[in-house]
């Protein structure tokens, strides 16, 4: 994959990430009782339990946290920082998608379907950022080659 494509699906988490993330940082009430579209949707994170400010902020720091990650790593231009941006995504987004896979009862017929897309769509986007970059590839026991000033790297 090479670097274009690499920053577009980092730019896009990023947008993902710091919609969910400020709304629940600054507005934790409003995200537990309207995530993610009150006109379209029921709300999400209200039926999964009692509100909690501290958790609901807690979780917008994270997903801050990983635009942050994310944003750097656009800007780096590198592919290995993207690829730590991507597996971070990864660690987040299986749980989180298991845990809800596993709770949809409660929730309209839309709702239960468009919950597991919305969430599946962090981790489709971040698993291509878990591949090494093109020509990297190292055969096992062998050391890697000293790193070049190549398109994927310096982009």
């Amino acid at each position: 994959m090479n670097t274009t494509w690499r920053r577009s699906i980092l730019w896009a988490l990023n947008a993902l990430g710091a919609f969910v993330g400020a709304w629940a940082l600054v507005a934790p009430r409003s995200f537990a009782d309207g995530f993610p579209f009150p006109a379209l949707f029921e709300a999400w994170v209200g039926v999964d339990g009692p509100y909690n400010e501290h958790l609901v902020r807690d979780v917008g720091a994270l997903y801050l946290a990983l635009v942050a990650a994310g944003v750097v790593a656009a800007l780096m231009r590198r592919a290995d920082a993207s690829v730590a941006v991507g597996v971070a995504w990864v660690v987040f987004s299986i749980p989180h998608l298991v845990y809800h896979l596993g709770h949809l009862e409660g929730l309209p017929l839309l709702d239960a379907i468009a919950q597991p897309v919305a969430l599946a769509s962090s981790l489709v986007l971040a698993v291509p950022l878990c591949l090494p970059p093109r020509g990297r590839a190292v055969a096992p026991g062998a050391s890697a080659p000293a790193p070049t000033a190549s398109k994927e790297t310096t982009r």
